[in-house]
């Protein structure tokens, strides 16, 4: 009767342990891939220290922005300034779109990825150039002007040039020569990118020089007085400068002037929203904070408070 029960049971105990034996695999399989995964997401590509020096300054800064918006947005309303409001918003919005660019850097070595990486790094560029351009173009105002019009004239232009540039990509990358601007290598066959590069920065360059020569000119007075925005200038020029000659040499097949432009792409991606919060909103927010403590000393004065002080 035991022999009979034990061959009874037998298929159906054989049958558990595999089935228990299957899960095991699978989930070792998956645990396998997921590691694989993550290895070629943070080694792969680009290397280790270039993902560490995009993502480490581009997450501290949209950790700082999170920790001052309740702050930011008081003072911003308070304000009613309406440039101020739409450029930190937009800020905001671009901030996000880079820490993603700067995450994902392994899509851009994956050709089942191709198509969401031109993509991602098509609106991730466009509004870095946006913010740039936007911040030029209320430069050349030369005030600080706070109104409707103003907003209107300096979004007009950065929208006009952005929108320029990203049907001239759209147009060179899906439906004309199938260049492929935002995957970096150094191979020779795609010199026609790296002369679309050399123009791109070449203008930026030919900008922010301009506008340093106005700083040394009669031209002068008609820039803001500030000592930040002369610095930005400064740094922009170089940075792009610096960019328009890794272009050139990368183009030539040089493989210094590839390692030199994707150091210029760890300076841009990771510390141009940084200096740029610092060069035009920072300002703007210690103004207020003391606007507000001139408001509640004069509050705190008409209820008496300081009476005391003068008996």
């Amino acid at each position: 009767m035991r022999s009979f029960e034990g061959v009874a049971e037998s298929p159906l105990s054989m049958a558990l342990n595999l089935t228990l034996q299957g899960e095991k695999d699978n989930v070792t399989l998956k645990e396998g891939n997921y590691g694989s995964r993550f290895y070629g997401w943070l080694f792969e590509c680009h290397g280790f220290w270039y993902n560490v020096a995009l993502i480490i300054p581009s997450a501290l800064f949209l950790l700082y922005l999170g920790f001052q918006a309740r702050k930011s947005f008081t003072k911003l309303t308070h304000g009613r300034s309406y440039i101020m409001i739409s450029y930190y918003g937009c800020l905001w919005l671009v901030s996000l779109l880079n820490l993603a660019w700067c995450c994902l850097q392994a899509w851009e070595c994956t050709p089942e990825k191709a198509v969401a990486w031109n993509v991602l790094s098509l609106f991730t560029t466009s509004g870095m150039l946006f913010l740039e351009v936007s911040l030029v173009a209320f430069l050349l105002q030369g005030n600080y002007a706070s109104g409707l019009e103003a907003l209107t004239r300096t979004f007009v232009v950065s929208g006009l040039i952005v929108g320029l540039d990203l049907l001239l990509k759209i147009v060179i990358y899906l439906f004309g020569f199938g260049v492929p601007l935002f995957i970096d290598n150094n191979d020779q066959s795609h010199r026609v990118k790296w002369g679309l590069w050399v123009v791109h920065k070449l203008v930026l360059t030919a900008v922010y020089g301009f506008i340093l020569f106005m700083y040394h000119s009669k031209w002068r007075e008609r820039l803001p007085a500030r000592p930040a925005f002369y610095k930005y200038i400064i740094i922009m020029c170089c940075l792009n400068a610096l960019a328009l000659f890794a272009c050139g040499l990368t183009g030539n097949g040089a493989n210094f002037g590839f390692w030199l432009y994707g150091l210029t792409m760890i300076f841009y991606h990771a510390l141009y929203l940084p200096l740029l919060y610092i060069t035009f909103l920072a300002d703007f927010f210690q103004e207020e904070d003391l606007h507000l403590e001139n408001v509640y000393y004069s509050e705190m004065k008409d209820a008496g408070f300081f009476d005391a002080d003068w008996e």
